[in-house]
């Protein structure tokens, strides 16, 4: 299960430096290898392999009146693996997708991450924050 908020700088090759406390789970879990492909907000979203592959196999099971989005998630997804010093590489046309220059914030989604240029992600949670509550949240206790 991954979670938390990570601000991260992209280096000059557009390799992000995968925070230490999720490493030894992807290690674990999915030997290093990753999926990253499109999300519909307008960030990466960055998979496990074994989680990308429930998720592809569900996308790949819609109907033909979604086959734009089957071209937008399958069509963009990029197999990666971590390096020896836990970087991955998000490649230019990823990059330009999410408006990804060079500072990031990298969210733990639960089986997933998401990966946000950090000035959109900033200016959306703003937004969100500003706005009302989903009405899911009426019958929710914090």
């Amino acid at each position: 299960m991954f979670q938390g908020a990570s601000s991260l700088s992209l280096d000059a090759k557009g390799r992000l430096s995968v925070p230490t406390r999720h490493r030894e789970v992807l290690s674990a879990t999915a030997a290093n290898q990753l999926t990253i492909t499109r999300h519909p907000h307008g960030c990466l979203m960055v998979f496990p392999r074994p989680e990308w592959e429930k998720f592809r196999d569900r996308i790949a099971q819609l109907p033909m009146s979604a086959q734009w989005w089957k071209r937008i998630f399958l069509g963009n997804a990029m197999d990666v693996e971590l390096d020896g010093t836990g970087r991955v590489l998000i490649s230019p046309e990823l990059r330009a997708a999410a408006g990804i220059d060079r500072e990031t914030m990298l969210l733990g989604m639960g089986n997933h991450f998401e990966l946000w240029d950090k000035a959109s992600y900033e200016a959306k949670e703003a937004e969100a924050m500003a706005g009302q509550m989903p009405d899911v949240f009426k019958d929710f206790s914090f």
